[in-house]
C-alpha cells in the first residue's frame, strides 16, 4: 500500500469505529476482561466492566487497518500531552539547532508534585533535551512547564498541532492545572483517533520531524518507566513499546504509544479513560485489556 493510500486510510478509518471486531487469543498476561455476551462488542463488555467511560484507537501503520471504540469522543489527555510537546520542541531545533543543548536555570519555585528529576538537578539546571528526557520518561511535571515555557506555552503546542492538521486537539494549561476536567470543558483534550493519527505523524512519518529526532522521540518514549502495567501489559513478551501515560485528578488514567511486533510494521495506540469515580483503580487494567482486544481486532499474532 502506498504512503498516499495509507495516509487516505488514516484520515478516513480512524473516523469510524470498528468496535465489532473480535479479538484473537493473545498470550499476553496480566488481567483480562470478562467474556463478552453474544453479539456484544469486546470493547464495550469492557467498558461495562470498567464502569466509565473508554476510548480506543489503533492503527496498523502496515496494512492501514484500524479498531477503535469512541475512538471520536474527547477525553482529557493528561500527561500524555507531553509526546506532543516534546515533538514540537524537537521540531522547533530544526530552525534553532543549539536549542537541545540550551541550560534552563530554574528555582525551587518552579518544582511542582511529581517532579523528581528537576528537584535533584535544582542547582545546576538541566539542558532542553534533558528536561524532553525527564518529561518522558518519568513523567516528571515541572520539566514539562519549563519546557513549555521555553516553546510559546500550551497554545504554542496547539498551533503545532493545527499544522499538523489535527483542528480539535487543543493543549491549554500547564501541570498540575491540565489534569483536571469539568462537564463541558474542552481544555486540554483530543480524541482517541485524533492522537492516533498525530503520534503516527510526529513518530513514525516523513514530516515534520527529522529522522533522528523521531529516534530521540521514541527513544524517550521507549525508556518511559511509568507505563508498565497498561499498554506494556497487554502486548505479547518480546514486543517493544514506546508510550507515554497520563492522569487525572479524577482518576482518568491514559497511555499512548506505539507497539513494534518482531518483524511487522508498528501499530498505533491512544487509550484513555475516564472512570465514575475518582477512586477508581480498575484504569490501568482496562488499558491493557483494551490492548489485547485492539491487537485481537487487527489479526496481529
Amino acid at each position: 500500500m502506498s504512503t498516499l493510500h495509507r495516509r487516505a486510510v488514516l484520515a478516513a478509518g480512524l473516523a469510524a469505529v470498528l468496535a465489532g471486531c473480535t479479538p484473537r487469543p493473545n498470550p499476553a498476561t496480566g488481567p483480562t476482561p470478562d467474556p463478552a455476551p453474544a453479539g456484544e462488542p469486546p470493547f464495550a463488555a469492557l467498558e461495562k466492566q470498567f464502569g466509565g467511560r473508554l476510548g480506543v484507537a489503533a492503527l496498523d501503520t502496515g496494512s492501514g487497518a484500524t479498531t477503535g471504540y469512541r475512538a471520536g469522543e474527547r477525553f482529557l489527555m493528561c500527561s500524555t500531552v507531553k509526546a506532543l510537546l516534546v515533538a514540537a520542541v524537537l521540531q522547533r531545533s530544526s530552525a534553532d539547532p543549539a536549542l537541545l543543548d540550551r541550560r534552563i536555570r530554574y528555582t525551587r519555585a518552579d518544582l511542582i508534585a511529581h517532579s523528581p528529576v528537576t528537584a535533584s538537578r535544582l542547582a545546576d539546571g538541566m539542558t532542553v533535551a534533558e528536561l524532553c528526557e525527564a518529561a518522558l520518561t518519568v513523567s516528571d511535571n515541572a520539566a514539562e512547564n519549563l519546557l513549555s515555557a521555553q516553546f510559546g506555552g500550551p497554545a504554542a503546542v496547539t498551533a503545532f498541532l493545527r499544522a499538523l492538521g489535527d483542528p480539535l486537539t487543543s493543549s491549554d494549561r500547564t501541570e498540575p492545572a491540565l489534569n483536571d476536567s469539568a462537564l463541558g470543558d474542552l481544555r486540554d483534550t483530543t480524541t482517541p483517533s485524533w492522537f492516533v493519527r498525530d503520534l503516527q505523524r510526529v513518530a513514525l512519518g516523513t514530516a515534520p520531524l527529522t529522522e533522528g529526532q523521531r529516534g530521540r522521540l521514541t527513544g524517550w518514549m521507549t525508556a518511559c518507566t511509568t507505563g508498565a502495567a497498561q499498554i506494556r501489559a497487554g502486548v505479547p513478551a518480546g514486543w517493544q513499546v514506546a508510550d507515554k501515560t497520563g492522569s487525572g485528578s479524577a482518576g482518568e488514567s491514559n497511555d499512548v504509544g506505539i507497539v513494534r511486533p518482531p518483524g511487522r510494521a508498528p501499530i498505533v495506540l491512544a487509550i484513555f479513560t475516564a472512570p465514575a469515580s475518582k477512586d477508581d483503580t480498575t484504569g490501568n487494567p482496562t488499558i491493557a485489556a483494551a490492548t489485547r482486544i485492539a491487537l485481537g481486532a487487527l489479526k496481529t499474532p
